[in-house]
């Protein structure tokens, strides 16, 4: 299972009124609620992340590993979308990302962006929106768990 993974408003609260916490890495520390509904969510088999986070192009995928473990995540599977160059809208970048890549119905998508709200249907489905300034909560994982499960029935 996929899970197309953001950073900011979802595994680091975006408030305004306060700076995170920036780790030795040089990156911001996850909040603990959602490092707890993230680790929910990879107890289901064969999951994998793939990072839509803005941020994704300025850290190595091995440093990523590491900046996961580092925060108490333990997830070997890590892959990315291409840079966003031509500085697409998320829904704008996801899509692009689905017409050149084969669709799997193997996939949900974590992210706080509001443009993903005019998504097609068939993606909307798969949609765990945060609240940016919250991010991941358990209920959210509980949601994520829900979809996962009935896609996973759908394929046998």
């Amino acid at each position: 299972m996929l899970i197309y993974l953001d950073i900011d408003g979802v595994m680091v609260a975006a408030n305004s009124w306060r700076r995170p916490n920036i780790l030795d890495d040089g990156f911001a520390e996850f909040t603990p609620q959602a490092v707890k509904a993230l680790n929910k969510i990879l107890e289901f088999p064969e999951t994998s992340i793939v990072l839509t986070t803005s941020h994704k192009h300025h850290f190595s995928l091995d440093q990523w590993k590491e900046m996961f473990r580092i925060r108490n995540i333990d997830i070997e599977n890590i892959q990315r979308l291409p840079e966003n160059n031509e500085n697409l809208n998320r829904k704008e970048e996801l899509m692009l990302w689905f017409q050149k890549t084969e669709i799997k119905d193997h996939f949900i998508i974590i992210d706080d962006d509001k443009s993903l709200n005019a998504l097609s249907p068939y993606l909307k489905y798969r949609l765990i929106q945060t609240n940016a300034s919250v991010g991941l909560t358990d209920h959210l994982a509980d949601q994520a768990l829900t979809i996962m499960s009935t896609l996973d029935m759908e394929l046998i």
